[in-house]
């Protein structure tokens, strides 16, 4: 069984930075494929970030491409999402995801993670 939990939400001023981390236990980070992904008050959770087992190739929504960065530390077997020139409409509960081996069009679908963490919320404002 594989947990998630997600840290390093919070308060950050427009421009800003925060970086969210992924702990990960039940089984090696580097063999599961992760994601991230946000539900924004009144909206539907959607697709931000996500890393592939093995081989690590990283993709990101368009909304948050050269903004975030996605990262994986196998040693502390934690995913971080790296958020820079944070805008208001960033504001949401960040959730983590984990599943097996995905297949590239597979990654921004939350239906082929079986794990998630409890959500981490973020909010963007001054």
């Amino acid at each position: 069984q594989v947990q998630l939990v997600e840290s390093g939400g919070g308060l950050v001023q427009p421009g800003g930075s925060l970086k969210l981390s992924c702990a990960t236990s039940g089984r090696a980070v580097a063999r599961l494929s992760t994601g991230w992904f946000r539900q924004a008050p009144g909206k539907e959770r959607e697709f931000v970030a996500a890393i592939k087992s093995n081989g690590g190739s990283t993709y990101y929504a368009a909304s948050v491409k050269g903004r975030f960065t996605i990262s994986r530390d196998s040693a502390k077997n934690t995913v971080d999402l790296h958020m820079n020139s944070l805008k208001a409409e960033d504001t949401a509960v960040y959730y983590c995801a984990a599943g097996g081996s995905l297949i590239t069009s597979s990654l921004t679908s939350q239906n082929q993670y079986p794990y998630w963490g409890q959500g981490t919320q973020v909010t963007v404002a001054s």
